[in-house]
């Protein structure tokens, strides 16, 4: 199952697909079209830190599918566990679509400065 705060991320974009098919689209035709999209998705982590005069969205990490689990059932204390406190912005992604963003401010010592950049 996909906690409720990422379902509410992901629905619009699944149903949207799905609507683009046909019309009003039953819940178990959601349910079935987020299994067919479900291997493609995946997650950027980044954090955001002051640069010259402004801020930027250091990129910390992908999870794809099959990764995201521990991140989307705890998302603050999977962030602080790994990256420390912060101002954290997390964009889902299917393949190369944009989906859907939220931020998170778990507190704590930001250890997210000691990793590098994610490079993709």
């Amino acid at each position: 199952m996909i906690p409720q705060w990422a379902w509410g991320l992901l629905q619009p974009y699944v149903r949207k697909r799905l609507e683009a098919r046909r019309a009003a689209p039953t819940p178990a035709a959601i349910l079935d079209e987020l299994g067919a999209i479900w291997p493609g998705l995946s997650v950027v982590l980044m954090v955001q830190e002051p640069w010259m005069s402004t801020i930027r969205f250091k990129r910390l990490a992908r999870l794809q599918a099959g990764e995201m689990r521990p991140f989307l059932e705890a998302p603050e204390g999977y962030l602080a566990e790994r990256f420390g406190g912060g101002k954290f912005k997390v964009n889902f992604h299917h393949g190369m679509h944009f989906v859907a963003t939220k931020n998170f401010k778990p507190a704590g010592p930001p250890r997210w400065q000691d990793f590098p950049e994610l490079e993709e």
